[in-house]
C-alpha cells in the first residue's frame, strides 16, 4: 500500500481527516444562479464580473489556484497585479452567455497540472500577461463576431507575444491534514526585466451579513519577524496561522460589500471587499486598515524579474502556532516526499509500461478531474424566500427557475464539470465523472452518487435534479450504470465489494425508474419522450421545450436510455441476490421490462409507428402531430445508435445461481414467443451459454454498425460523431406550415442560435457517448467473440472482431491529444503556441467536444469531468497491449 492510499485509508476509517482541506474554491461565483436575485433569472447581468471585486457572496467564494476546509470558512488563493491592469487579478475573467459569439467562455489560460485525491500534493500553473490584461477587448470583438465567425481568444490579443508573461505555479503539500506548505514558483518568459506584484490572499467567506447571529470572525497580524505571522480565528472552524514568507507588506480589509460603489450607499464600514484592490491600484491609503485587523488578508510581494529569472515565495496556513522553522529545510523535505508520493500512487494505478505523451495526459486528465471538487453550498428554500435582515427577493421569483426543488439543500464537496463554465453540478455529466474518479477514490465516488439520490437532492417523487441552470430539465437516466461501473471498479483495483453502497443507491434509483415511467411514458406503451436528454442541438427541434409544430416526439434515445436502464437494475439487482434471494423478483421485472421496450421500439401500438425503420437500417425519432398525422424525423445521428448502449450478456454461472429468475426468464420466453427475438439462443458455440439482452441484435446490429464505422457518416480520425457527416450535403429539412426546421452536420461551433449558451452539439466528437458505444461494443464481443466480424473502416476491406473495434475507436480517441508525427496534438489545432513553444506544449486541456473532421478541441476548456474519461480509456489500451486476451471477456474487457 502506497503512503497515499494509507491516507485515503485513514480518511475513510476517520482516524485522519485527509480531505478536510482541497480545492473546493470555486473559480466563478459571479454570474451563477446562486448568486442571482434578480426577478426573471437573468443570473449572467445580475451578477457580473465587474461587480465580484466589490459585492460580497452569498453562496461560495471564488479564486485562482484556490484551497478551503470543506465547508468553506477559511480561504486560501493567490492574486495578482502588473502594474498595469485597471484591477488586481483576484479571479479569472470570461464572456457570459450573451457575450460570447459561441456562449460562455473563460478568457484565460491556466492547467491543471498535479493532484492526489487527498490533495497531499497539489501543482497547477497561470499564466499572467505582463500588458494590461484586455477585458474590453475581448467583450467588444467577440460582440462583434457572428456565429459563422471562432470565438476571440486571449491568445488573439497579442498580450502573449514575445512571451511577454508570467508564468504562476501554485503547489500545495501537507504536512498533516491540517498543515498545508503552499510554494508559489514564479518565471519571466519574456526578455525584458518585468515587474510583479504577488498577493497571497487569505479571508473567510462572508457568513455573518446572513447569518445575523453569527459571530464574526477575523484575522490578525501576530508578528513580522522572523517570518510574518497572522492567527485566523473562527468559531466553529477553530484557530489557523499562516505564516509568510519575509518581505511582505501586510494588509487587511473586510469581505463585505461596498454599497458606496456599487449602489451609491454608505458603508458601515471603510474597510470592504475590494480594499485591497483599491489600495494598491487606486493608491486609496485609508481603504486598509492600519490596526491590522479583518475578514481578508494578503501578503503583497511586490518582485522585479530579470529576463527569464524565476522566484518562489513560500507559505504555510497551520493549525499549529507553535512550528519553530516553518518555511526552514523541513519545508522542502516535505514538498519532495509528496511529490515523490505521488508519482509511487500513479505508478500503483497503472503498472504496465505506458509511453511518457500517454503519461503526461492521463496525470492531467486525473489532475483536472480533483482539482475540479467544489464546495457546493444552495438551499433553495432560502434562496427563494430570502435570508433575514436582507431585501425580500422579488416575488416573480416564486414563479420562476428552480421553484419545484425546495427540498434541495446541499452542502457537500462535489464534482463538477469545470469549475469556470460549470461551477455547479450537472447529474449525468457526474456519473461519467466517476469512472476515473473511483479508480483514483472509491469512497469520493460512491459519495457523489449517494449524495444525489438522497432526499434532499431528489425529490419525493423520485425525480433527479438535472443542474443548477434548470433542476426540472431531463437528463438521461445513466446513474444506475454509474453505479454498478462505480461497484466492480472498486472490486477490480481495490478488492472490495462494498455491498452497502450499491444496495442503498438501488433503492433510490427504483424511485427514479418509477418517476421516468410514470412521467416519460405518454401513452403507457414503453416508448419514452424524455424531452433534452443532453443533446441539445443534434435534433430538429429543442426536445426539452413544447414543439413549434405542436404534438410530441417519442424518441428512440429516450426509450433506449430507458431499455438500458432495466438492464443496469438488473445487473445490480442479480448481484444483490447473492445475498439475498428476493432481490430475483426485482430482476425479473426489469427482465420483462426491458423485454417489452425491445419490442416497443420496433413498433408503437395498433399503428406499429416504428422508431426503428428496416429501409434505412436506422433508429429515427417519431414525430407525433396533433392532426393526427405520425412520421419519423429521418436524421442520422447519435440518437439513433444510443439503441446500442441497451446490451448486457448473462452468464451460465448466473443463471444457474438464481434457479428463481432462470424459470421465471424461461417462461416468459416460452409464453411471449413475440419477445424472445431479443433474447439470444441459448447455446453459442465458443462462448459458453451466454443469454444476451440487447435492442440491437442480428442483423439489426450489423446493418447500425455499417453507419457507426463509416468515415462518411459517423466515424471521425478521433472518435464516432454526434452527427452524420452525410447531412453536410444532404441536409435533412422537414417542411411543416409555413416553416422549414433543418439540420446539417457542422463539425465545430454550431451556427444556429436556437438552443442558446454553447450547446454547439451538431457533429462534433463527444467523449461520453463514444465511452458508452465503446463499452457496448465490449458486451456484444463478450456474447459473439472472434466470429463475429465487421468491416472497419467501411470500403477498407479490412475485418475486426468487435473487440477490435473497441480497441480501434478508444485508439482514436486518445490520438486528440497525443502528439502526431510531425508533435503536433489534434486537440490545438492551429495554435501554434501549443503545438511548438517549450511552454506550452506539454499542457494539456480537455475540451467539453472536439471538430468532428480534425479532433481539435471546442466548448468549454477545462470540462475534464467527462472528457477526463480519457485518462481510463488510456488506462484500458495500455492494459490491452499488456495482458494475454486469449479469452473473451471478463474484467479486461470491461472499459
Amino acid at each position: 500500500m502506497t503512503p497515499e492510499e494509507q491516507r485515503l485509508q485513514e480518511d475513510r476509517e476517520r482516524t485522519a481527516y485527509w480531505k478536510r482541506w482541497g480545492p473546493y474554491v470555486s473559480e466563478r461565483q459571479w454570474g451563477t444562479v446562486r448568486e442571482d436575485y434578480s426577478p426573471y433569472g437573468s443570473a449572467w447581468d445580475y451578477f457580473p464580473h465587474e461587480q465580484a471585486r466589490s459585492r460580497a457572496y452569498r453562496w461560495g467564494e471564488d479564486g485562482i489556484a484556490g484551497i478551503s476546509d470543506s465547508r468553506q470558512r477559511l480561504c486560501f488563493a493567490i492574486a495578482l497585479w502588473n502594474g498595469n491592469d485597471p484591477i488586481l487579478k483576484e479571479r479569472l475573467f470570461g464572456l457570459t452567455g450573451s457575450e460570447g459569439n459561441h456562449g460562455e467562455d473563460v478568457k484565460e489560460y491556466y492547467f491543471y497540472l498535479d493532484s492526489t485525491p487527498t490533495h497531499s500534493y497539489m501543482k497547477c500553473l497561470y499564466k499572467y500577461p505582463q500588458q494590461a490584461f484586455p477585458y474590453t477587448q475581448l467583450v467588444e470583438e467577440n460582440r462583434r463576431r457572428g456565429k459563422f465567425e471562432p470565438e476571440f481568444e486571449l491568445l488573439d490579443t497579442g498580450v502573449f507575444a514575445d512571451n511577454r508573461y508570467f508564468d504562476v505555479f501554485v503547489e500545495y503539500a501537507k504536512a498533516t491534514p491540517e498543515d498545508l506548505l503552499i510554494q508559489v514558483t514564479i518565471a519571466n518568459r519574456g526578455s525584458e526585466t518585468a515587474t510583479l506584484h504577488l498577493l497571497p490572499t487569505l479571508w473567510f467567506r462572508n457568513l455573518w451579513d446572513w447569518q445575523p447571529e453569527m459571530e464574526v470572525p477575523f484575522i490578525k497580524v501576530i508578528a513580522d519577524t522572523p517570518v510574518s505571522v497572522l492567527e485566523a480565528d473562527h468559531p466553529t472552524l477553530g484557530t489557523h496561522w499562516l505564516y509568510c514568507e519575509p518581505g511582505a507588506e501586510l494588509l487587511l480589509t473586510n469581505n463585505e460589500t461596498n454599497y458606496e460603489r456599487l449602489f451609491g450607499t454608505s458603508n458601515p464600514s471603510p474597510y470592504v471587499k475590494d480594499g485591497i484592490n483599491d489600495y494598491l491600484v487606486h493608491g486609496k491609503q485609508h481603504a486598509i486598515n492600519v490596526d491590522r485587523i479583518g475578514t481578508k488578508f494578503a501578503a503583497r510581494y511586490p518582485l522585479t524579474f530579470a529576463p527569464g529569472e524565476t522566484k518562489t515565495i513560500r507559505l504555510r496556513l497551520s493549525d499549529q502556532q507553535t512550528l519553530s522553522d516553518p518555511l526552514g529545510a523541513a519545508f522542502d523535505a516535505i514538498f519532495h516526499t509528496r511529490k515523490q508520493e505521488a508519482d509511487e500512487f500513479y505508478h500503483r494505478l497503472c503498472p504496465f509500461p505506458m509511453s511518457e505523451a500517454e503519461r503526461n495526459i492521463q496525470r492531467q486528465a486525473f489532475a483536472g478531474l480533483l482539482w475540479s471538487k467544489q464546495y457546493y453550498n444552495y438551499v433553495v428554500h432560502d434562496w427563494l424566500h430570502g435570508d433575514p435582515n436582507q431585501p425580500p427577493p422579488p416575488p416573480e421569483r416564486k414563479a420562476g427557475r428552480n421553484r419545484d426543488w425546495t427540498n434541495l439543500f446541499s452542502e457537500d464537496i462535489l464534482s463538477m464539470p469545470d469549475k469556470w463554465e460549470y461551477p455547479w453540478f450537472a447529474a449525468w455529466d457526474l456519473a461519467f465523472h466517476l469512472i476515473p474518479l473511483v479508480v483514483l477514490d472509491p469512497d469520493f465516488a460512491k459519495l457523489q452518487l449517494d449524495r444525489l439520490t438522497r432526499e434532499w437532492y431528489m425529490q419525493a417523487n423520485g425525480q433527479l435534479p438535472a443542474y443548477e441552470w434548470a433542476f426540472s430539465d431531463v437528463n438521461p437516466p445513466v446513474h444506475a450504470w454509474a453505479a454498478l461501473r462505480v461497484y466492480q471498479v472498486e472490486q477490480k483495483f481495490y478488492g472490495r465489494s462494498d455491498r452497502q453502497f450499491l444496495e442503498r443507491v438501488f433503492h433510490k434509483l427504483l424511485l427514479n425508474f418509477t418517476w421516468w415511467v410514470n412521467r416519460k411514458d405518454m401513452e403507457g406503451n414503453n416508448v419514452f419522450q424524455g424531452g433534452f436528454l443532453g443533446l441539445d442541438n443534434i435534433g430538429v427541434f429543442d426536445r426539452s421545450k413544447e414543439l413549434p409544430t405542436g404534438g410530441y416526439l417519442n424518441q428512440a434515445d429516450g426509450t433506449s436510455w430507458m431499455g438500458m436502464y432495466c438492464l443496469n437494475m438488473l445487473a445490480i439487482a442479480l448481484e444483490l441476490a447473492k445475498e439475498d434471494n428476493a432481490y430475483e423478483d426485482i430482476a425479473s421485472k426489469f427482465f420483462e421490462h426491458f423485454l417489452y421496450i425491445a419490442d416497443a421500439i420496433d413498433g408503437i401500438g395498433d399503428t406499429k409507428i416504428a422508431l426503428w425503420d428496416d429501409e434505412d437500417g436506422f433508429y429515427y425519432d417519431a414525430l407525433h402531430l396533433p392532426d393526427g398525422r405520425q412520421f419519423p424525423l429521418k436524421v442520422r445521428s447519435m440518437v439513433g445508435l444510443i439503441p446500442l448502449f441497451a446490451v448486457t450478456v448473462l452468464e451460465l454461472d448466473t443463471l444457474k445461481q438464481f434457479p428463481g429468475f432462470q424459470r421465471r426468464m424461461n417462461w416468459f420466453i416460452r409464453n411471449r414467443p413475440e419477445l424472445k427475438n431479443k433474447v439470444a439462443c441459448m447455446e453459442t458455440p465458443g462462448m459458453g451459454a451466454r443469454r444476451l439482452l440487447a435492442i440491437v441484435y442480428g442483423a439489426k446490429l450489423k446493418r447500425v454498425l455499417r453507419y457507426l464505422l463509416d468515415e462518411n457518416e459517423f466515424l471521425s480520425p478521433h472518435g464516432i460523431r454526434a452527427l452524420s457527416k452525410v447531412h453536410l450535403e444532404q441536409p435533412y429539412t422537414l417542411h411543416e406550415g409555413n416553416n422549414d426546421y433543418c439540420v446539417r452536420y457542422e463539425p465545430a461551433e454550431s451556427t444556429t442560435g436556437l438552443f442558446g449558451g454553447n450547446s454547439n452539439w451538431r457533429g462534433p466528437i463527444w467523449f461520453p457517448v463514444n465511452y458508452l458505444i465503446i463499452e457496448a461494443l465490449w458486451r456484444f464481443y463478450e456474447y459473439f467473440g472472434d466470429e463475429f466480424k465487421v468491416e472497419c473502416p467501411i470500403g477498407s476491406g479490412q475485418e475486426m472482431t468487435l473487440r477490435e473495434v473497441a480497441i480501434e475507436l478508444s485508439r482514436r480517441l486518445v490520438t486528440i491529444f497525443e502528439p502526431d508525427e510531425a508533435g503536433k496534438r489534434p486537440v490545438y489545432g492551429n495554435l501554434d503556441v501549443f503545438q511548438t513553444d517549450p511552454y506550452w506544449k506539454d499542457l494539456i486541456l480537455f475540451h467539453e467536444y472536439f471538430h468532428g473532421d480534425n479532433g481539435a478541441g471546442l466548448g468549454a476548456s477545462h470540462q475534464t469531468g467527462w472528457t477526463g474519461l480519457v485518462a481510463a480509456m488510456i488506462l484500458q489500451n495500455v492494459e490491452h497491449r499488456t495482458v494475454n486476451r486469449d479469452t473473451p471477456g471478463g474484467q479486461h474487457g470491461d472499459p
